[in-house]
């Protein structure tokens, strides 16, 4: 997902003023401060009470902010033209608005509530978010792996659980699919003892060779794993934005050089004229 439109090359006059003046800090946080609003008025029609003693009156303030939403979007079209598809979240803008803009019904006043996921576009203003995010993307492919050798301990455990257990405990282990919820609930550590794993001892004193292997593998060796690789990654993004952000630092520098030794040879060259 392309991370913001302005990052492309700019475009020459109107639509250069127009892309500066869409992107520019005041601008994107008046768009912030509506779509927060916005996302409040969305939670105050799911009360009854609320939507009988300002219902109009809500739903005038939320067509207003559907109205600069749409403002948005023309604007940004006309800047970037066809660069304005290539940004992720731009598409997903549109996405929303244009469900917004379908008209009312069952399923799709449904799909409005959609506009409140427009509150992730914070994600792309704080530094730290997006070290958060990216950071999480990198891992992904890691994470695959990982969730891979989950899903092999998980069968494993559930075949063998449903075998051990399921003509004393059916509820829980009658069948494949039972087991591996309840291997789940046991990997959360949510009720495992008191809950599940004492009382299959009753009936299987040696009951807990099973549990106690399967919780310190899936709970705290592969879960680990995955919070290895995620901060791994960020501290990979960190350093490559570190990276980035001197290397932006070096090209201004050296062009503020550059133009400074342009106007000394300009200078230069009207004295001797």
């Amino acid at each position: 997902m392309t991370s913001d439109p302005a990052a492309v090359s700019p475009v020459p006059g109107l639509r250069a003023r127009l892309a500066r003046w869409i992107e520019s800090p005041p601008v994107r946080r008046a768009i912030m401060a509506v779509i927060l609003f916005n996302a409040g008025l969305l939670g105050l029609e799911t009360s009854p009470r609320v939507m009988a003693a300002a219902g109009p009156l809500i739903l005038a303030l939320d067509r207003i902010c559907l109205a600069i939403f749409v403002a948005e979007l023309a604007v940004k079209l006309c800047a970037f033209g066809g660069r304005f598809f290539r940004s992720g979240w731009n598409l997903f803008d549109a996405f929303v608005v244009g469900v917004s803009l379908a008209p009312a019904g069952q399923g799709l006043s449904v799909l409005r509530a959609l506009r409140v996921l427009r509150v992730l576009r914070l994600i792309s203003i704080a530094p730290s978010l997006r070290r958060v995010v990216d950071g999480f993307v990198r891992a992904l492919p890691g994470m695959g792996s990982v969730f891979l050798l989950i899903l092999l301990i998980f069968y494993v455990g559930s075949v063998m659980a449903t075998k051990l257990f399921a003509a004393t405990h059916p509820e829980w282990f009658g069948s494949i699919g039972a087991s591996a919820y309840t291997l789940f609930q046991i990997m959360t550590l949510e009720s495992w003892s008191m809950g599940i794993v004492r009382p299959v001892m009753e009936v299987h004193p040696f009951a807990w060779a099973f549990f106690l292997p399967f919780i310190l593998v899936t709970t705290f060796a592969v879960l680990n794993l995955l919070v290895g690789l995620v901060v791994n990654a960020m501290q990979e993004a960190a350093s490559e934005e570190s990276a980035a952000a001197e290397d932006r630092w070096r090209e201004e520098v050296i062009e503020r050089l550059r133009a400074i030794e342009r106007r000394m040879e300009t200078r230069q060259g009207t004295e001797e004229s």
